[in-house]
């Protein structure tokens, strides 16, 4: 089972810094890392200071390196196609800014409870209802969609294990294949339980 997305209890000044002062720092250190890191040298300072988010939150090394892995992959892609088209350079720096900002927001999400946020945000929209927004619905879909990032790390883990229980190797086709469909019957059973409590109406 995946630890993304998923609270880590602590005591540090970043576990108790509000939600939405966080979610606010999270944007804009995104911001920066898209808008500064221009050069590779760059991302050794852009490095340090996650790491020191990380040091000050005192989250374990074992979990914050769990945050980066499922994206290993996404980026092996991405950094072979912008070294092919762009240089090695220029894919370092992509690679290095994507990783980057995923730890940042694995930050956010190991020291920031769920329903914290959720308020967080709710508060942040409740401006929009004068213009028709419904926040309560846009809270409900960011809350699923939280929930359903570890639900679907673990379905491919789940599957993973399956494959190699019965001595079968790596075929993406044969991986994706149960993923889908266990996706859509997870989200065809979270659909039905939201229409019976009339979430629909």
């Amino acid at each position: 089972m995946t630890t993304l997305g998923l609270y880590h209890p602590g005591r540090s000044v970043l576990h108790r810094l509000p939600a939405g002062a966080k979610l606010a720092g999270l944007v804009a250190a995104l911001v920066c890392l898209a808008v500064v890191v221009r050069e590779p040298w760059q991302l050794v300072p852009a490095t340090a200071a996650v790491l020191a988010g990380y040091l000050i939150a005192r989250i374990p090394t074992r979990l914050a390196l769990a945050q980066l892995r499922p994206v290993l992959w996404m980026l092996l892609f991405i950094g072979l196609f912008q070294t092919i088209f762009t240089g090695w350079q220029r894919a370092l720096v992509v690679c290095g800014v994507l990783l980057l900002s995923v730890a940042v927001a694995a930050l956010v999400t190991l020291t920031t409870r769920v329903l914290d946020m959720l308020d967080a945000v709710h508060r942040g929209l409740t401006p929009l209802r004068r213009f028709g927004v419904d926040t309560d619905r846009v809270g409900l879909v960011m809350a699923m969609t939280i929930r359903c990032i570890p639900l679907l790390s673990g379905l491919v883990a789940s599957v993973t294990e399956a494959r190699k229980a019965r001595g079968l190797g790596f075929s993406l086709r044969a991986l994706a294949v149960p993923v889908v469909i266990g996706a859509l019957r997870t989200a065809d059973a979270m659909g039905e339980a939201l229409a019976a409590r009339g979430v629909d109406d």
